[in-house]
């Protein structure tokens, strides 16, 4: 069917519908950042009145397309166009993992890194040490088993090393 054939077509498809309705969803989330006007089939309904003839089987192929999409919906009812429903659940779990690890974005800009560089054979056991130890506590932001040894990420470079060179006897 050509685009001609189309305009002359009492109602649109559910397919034309579906179109439109990403669409005009796309565009709020572009324009607003998120959806705060779509919550059901009825919200969509000027808009597809002021392209076609108002009739119960318009509403009923807007209802059909809505359907079809199965978008999610927000905490407050509204479609979510971008996402599945299973995007949205995994993260809803995440949100929960953070929540009750009590995760928190620390940045590292100022940190600096320094390696110390150990034999593979006790580099495991040497990091659970260091990570308990009394001595190194407040000294690092995070520590890392690497192929080399134990990278640290410190925001004091100078003190780290000297507690370190302490230890180490040559």
């Amino acid at each position: 069917m050509n685009q001609k054939d189309e305009s002359l077509r009492k109602n649109p498809s559910r397919e034309t519908c579906e179109g439109i309705i990403r669409r005009i969803l796309m565009t709020e989330l572009l324009q607003k950042g998120k959806n705060r006007h779509f919550r059901s089939a009825a919200d969509f309904m000027s808009y597809f009145e002021s392209l076609y003839p108002a009739s119960d089987a318009l509403t009923k192929q807007v209802q059909r397309a809505v359907k079809a999409l199965s978008m999610p919906k927000d905490d407050l009812g509204y479609f979510i166009p971008n996402k599945t429903t299973e995007q949205l659940e995994h993260e809803k779990d995440l949100a929960y993992l953070f929540r009750k690890a009590d995760a928190a974005i620390c940045t590292m800009e100022d940190c600096q890194p320094l390696l110390l560089k150990t034999g593979p054979s006790i580099k495991s056991y040497l990091l659970h040490m260091i990570r308990h130890s009394p001595l190194f506590e407040n000294k690092f932001e995070t520590l890392l088993e690497v192929s080399e040894g134990i990278l640290f990420y410190t925001r004091d470079v100078h003190e780290l090393k000297g507690t370190l060179e302490t230890l180490i006897v040559r």
